[in-house]
């Protein structure tokens, strides 16, 4: 087994900040941030590695797939994603969100409400996410199923996450949200 990925503390943050949009409520709250070249994944296992640095800053329920091809947002749970290999273009906030090209080593940290979709990638693209304790049994909805102030209020509701994923108590990632 390979060492967990490092953590890069020299990362720029961008905090996105979007209102809601195309059945997308984002986050009034907490910015989406993205940082890129937050983390340097091992060359033999660079999934693998992300999953075990996540997983050593107690972020939970990790898994390596795509992100889907349709605007979708998680009402009750943090979500982080780190690019294990490839590249892909996202957009990040719903329909009229930001369109974001990325790559292997970019972390995204999505709070609870904000909207994600993949318009294309690399072939060899695999990302890799994971959630705060308690919040790995997370809900999926589409932009498209709109929102209505239960949602609203179950978004206001997920707590703060106590560890960043990347870079633990440090918080760098956690910090940029506030």
């Amino acid at each position: 087994m390979t060492s967990p990925a490092t953590p890069n503390p020299a990362a720029q943050l961008l905090a996105l900040r979007i209102s809601a949009n195309g059945g997308t409520p984002n986050n009034d709250r907490h910015p989406a941030i993205v940082a890129r070249g937050a983390i340097r994944p091992s060359p033999e296992d660079p999934d693998g590695s992300i999953r075990r640095l996540f997983e050593a800053n107690a972020w939970r329920g990790t898994w390596t797939w795509q992100v889907f091809r349709y605007h979708h947002y998680h009402p009750d749970a943090f979500e982080v994603l780190g690019v294990a290999t490839g590249s892909a273009v996202l957009v990040i906030g719903g329909e009229a969100g930001r369109r974001l090209e990325v790559e292997a080593g970019d972390v995204l940290l999505l709070p609870p409400g904000w909207g994600h979709c993949m318009l294309s990638s690399s072939p060899d693209f695999a990302i890799c996410g994971a959630y705060p304790p308690g919040q790995e049994d997370y809900t999926v909805r589409r932009a498209s199923e709109g929102y209505d102030e239960g949602v609203i209020a179950q978004i206001a509701a997920v707590p703060l996450p106590e560890m960043d994923p990347v870079f633990g108590k440090a918080g760098k990632l956690l910090d940029g949200m506030k």
